[in-house]
């Protein structure tokens, strides 16, 4: 088969797609990653607030930010993705080849590089890591990522090549290699178990990054000190050695009023997970907002139509009427999270238009209500042969101001008389009910990656299963023709295919009244002025490389 080079691969249009910063100490809205703050500086120890601790370090599973914001700045990848293009460039793979219908990519590999417990990062190593990625281990109880799609095998062609073989077309496996869920890992910590990924564990999670994890406080903070000797960043990056910071403090802060505090006091220099009624803190001077795009699935809901409440289309479809999205967005949140026109946001690869199916409509949802035979009872609730139409959202905890999203949605929808509970919990206990449609029948999420291949990632019935359209119990699979379609954008071998198959997709989902899209969702930032060349990945994740200190 005839190979065709992709040393630079166009993942998306050229059209930059930037970060929107609101807010900052000079008043001029100078995005944080460029600085006009004088020359870089090196040292110091940078504090870094996260809301939750992390809970694997093991890159798959790394898509929760707290983990994302570790493995991020500990590994390198095969390609680096451009945030603002979303082109995929060359990194530790200096270049690669595809075959013509995506079922084998080959690496030339950069021989320089070492891990951080001095061993060399090899070919052998490169296919050790892509073998259980791609593969995963059940006995160690390690997943598949879900970024990789119909994987074989690898092979070390010789001393600084690899091959990757697939069963069927695979054409998302260029940016899979790119994102944090591939992050490289040495030989020693691929040996590993799911429960040693874990808390308690981090300073012996050993990858080739700028940094590396030199002390752990269980459940409160983390510390990473930068390599000296790290010599192998991204070509196009203008910063090239080591990282200009000493360390960072990566610090567990749950209350949003301690992280906003401590950041606007000075004694922290960053904060993740600003909520939207206390940006307004940081128009001050000397304090400023960096609001990244994460480019995938929007903030919003599924409905799970298996559950039997919601197996009627007319019920989703009521549903869907009775619900004021824009109120959400006014009432809760601010021009940092854009209303959601489609199943994506609108910087996402694949991204289609179709908001004429979430118009907001009471009296139509009214309608649709009585048409299903959910009627008003004497206390004004919808009953059904004597069932009353109740329905369970959890709380997503990773998502801003979920708890206020449900209560607002419990109201619109308590107006037409059907009732919505709201599931407590901490993350072990919203994660088990995320599984259950019996638990929870319509599950608030979002899941950001810079890929088409990110609407299967959320809806598939083998990825995140968000619908339930599988079921575990029998194996059985509620809508076939969804996953097919979901399919089909993991596995057509071209751009062009692949738009065309997430775009079937998406009209699907909206017409079946599967989910609700509400906003597209960025990771706010909170810094002070202290903090220069600060970024993100493409999916918002921090970004500490050519971050520094003044002052």
């Amino acid at each position: 088969m005839s190979r065709i080079s992709r040393v630079i691969l166009a993942a998306a249009s050229t059209a930059a797609i930037g970060a929107l910063v609101v807010g900052c100490s000079s008043g001029a809205g100078t995005p944080a990653s460029t600085d006009a703050g004088g020359e870089p500086q090196q040292g110091g120890t940078l504090t870094y607030l996260e809301p939750q601790t992390w809970n694997t370090l093991y890159s798959p599973s790394a898509g929760f930010y707290p983990n994302g914001g570790i493995v991020n700045n500990i590994t390198d990848r095969l390609l680096y993705q451009n945030p603002e293009t979303l082109e995929l460039e060359p990194w530790i793979a200096t270049a690669y080849t595809v075959n013509d219908d995506a079922t084998e990519y080959t690496f030339d590999l950069r021989t320089d590089v070492t891990y951080s417990d001095g061993t060399p990062l090899t070919p052998e190593n490169v296919v050790k890591n892509f073998d259980l990625f791609g593969k995963g281990d059940t006995a160690r109880a390690l997943p598949v990522s879900e970024a990789i799609n119909n994987y074989d095998h690898g092979t070390v062609v010789d001393e600084d090549t690899v091959s990757f073989v697939f069963t069927a077309p695979s054409p998302g496996f260029g940016q899979a290699v790119s994102t944090i869920n591939s992050g490289l890992l040495s030989d020693a910590t691929l040996d590993r178990t799911s429960e040693e990924f874990g808390p308690g564990n981090a300073v012996d999670i050993i990858g080739s990054g700028p940094f590396v994890i030199s002390k752990e406080e269980l459940g409160t903070s983390t510390s990473l000190t930068a390599r000296e000797d790290y010599d192998w960043a991204p070509p196009s990056l203008e910063h090239q050695g080591a990282a200009y910071l000493e360390g960072i403090e990566y610090i567990v802060a749950g209350e949003d009023s301690v992280r906003v505090g401590t950041v606007v006091a000075r004694q922290a220099d960053i904060a993740r997970g600003i909520q939207a009624p206390d940006e307004a803190q940081f128009a001050a001077s000397g304090l400023s907002l960096h609001a990244a795009a994460t480019n995938g699935v929007n903030n919003g809901l599924s409905f799970r139509f298996r559950e039997p409440r919601l197996s009627d289309l007319t019920v989703r479809q009521a549903l869907i009427a009775g619900i004021d999205r824009q109120q959400i967005v006014d009432t809760l949140f601010t021009d940092s999270y854009p209303l959601a026109t489609g199943a994506l946001a609108t910087t996402a690869l694949g991204y289609i238009d179709t908001s004429e199916f979430y118009e907001y409509d009471p009296e139509k949802a009214a309608d649709l209500l009585d048409e299903a035979g959910w009627t008003l009872n004497a206390d004004g609730l919808r009953e059904k042969d004597g069932e009353i139409l109740s329905l369970t959202f959890n709380e997503a905890l990773p998502q801003p101001r979920s708890k206020e999203v449900v209560t607002l949605i419990q109201e619109q929808l308590a107006r037409l008389g059907v009732t919505v509970e709201l599931y407590a919990g901490d993350m072990a206990a919203q994660t088990a009910a995320s599984a259950d449609q019996n638990t929870v029948q319509v599950y608030h999420s979002m899941v950001g990656r810079a890929d088409f291949d990110v609407l299967k990632s959320q809806y598939f019935s083998k990825n995140r299963n968000t619908l339930v359209n599988f079921t575990k119990a029998d194996g059985s699979v509620g809508d076939q023709e969804l996953d097919t379609l979901l399919q089909a954008i993991a596995s057509e071998s071209t751009t062009e295919a692949r738009q065309a198959a997430s775009a079937a997709a998406q009209q699907y989902l909206a017409e079946n009244a599967y989910i609700l899209p509400i906003f597209e969702e960025p990771q706010v930032f909170g810094l002070t002025d202290k903090v220069h060349g600060f970024s993100t990945e493409s999916v918002g994740r921090p970004s500490f490389y050519s971050t520094w200190l003044v002052g």
